[in-house]
């Protein structure tokens, strides 16, 4: 089993920052790429931002500039670090993770969700 543990959401007010995190554990042999995606009311989950095993990165074009996504691979841990906040960056913020486990099997696994709340 794999499981990822994400930390870091709030309340914070519009130009504020908040950083995220999120640690995978569990029967994981190696992981491909992590990211981020979130979920407003009323709308569909969408990518926010993707880090792959080698470092490259990719973002939506509403966060490009403002947001940053990093991982440290020695502890399995992405991290997004949210800079400008704005109203409509307010969501459900998900961590994903592409993964092998040790079964040999290849998996995508999802956290639980933390809310991020921009409002003043």
């Amino acid at each position: 089993q794999v499981q990822l543990v994400e930390s870091g959401g709030g309340l914070v007010q519009p130009g504020g920052s908040l950083r995220l995190s999120c640690a995978a554990s569990g029967s994981i042999f190696s992981i491909y790429a992590m990211g981020w995606y979130r979920q407003a009311p009323g709308k569909q989950r969408e990518l926010v931002a993707v880090i792959i095993s080698g470092g490259s990165t990719n973002y939506s074009d509403s966060v490009k500039g403002r947001f940053t996504i990093s991982r440290d691979n020695a502890k399995n841990t992405v991290y997004l670090q949210m800079n400008s906040l704005k109203p409509e960056d307010t969501a459900v913020y998900y961590c994903n993770a592409h993964l092998l486990t040790i079964a040999g099997s290849r998996e995508h696994y999802w956290g639980q969700g933390t809310q991020v709340t921009v409002s003043s």
